[in-house]
């Protein structure tokens, strides 16, 4: 799979927010915010899940359809069993 920039980007971000989090925790910084910044960055990391594993079936979808390899439906049901994984 390619990996676009703004997919990239996103990770990025992410690795800046775990950063900032490992500070504040050297920082000792008060455990509510802690637990926001680490909420905040567990949501990143699931909505770049959600955004690879879409790409991802697009593009494998667009594979089987031209060389007949799997059904749409077995197509479907990895990109489901992905996301599962990934909670």
């Amino acid at each position: 799979m390619d990996y676009n920039e703004q997919v990239k980007n996103r990770v990025k971000r992410i690795e800046g927010q775990l950063r900032g989090i490992l500070r504040m925790m050297e920082e000792d910084k008060d455990c509510k915010e802690v637990i926001t910044q680490l909420s905040a960055a567990r949501t990143a990391i699931d909505r770049t899940i959600g955004v690879v594993v879409s790409s991802n079936l697009v593009e494998c979808v667009q594979k089987a359809n031209d060389t007949g390899d799997k059904s749409m439906e077995e197509l479907v049901q990895e990109a489901v069993n992905l996301l599962v994984k990934s909670r």
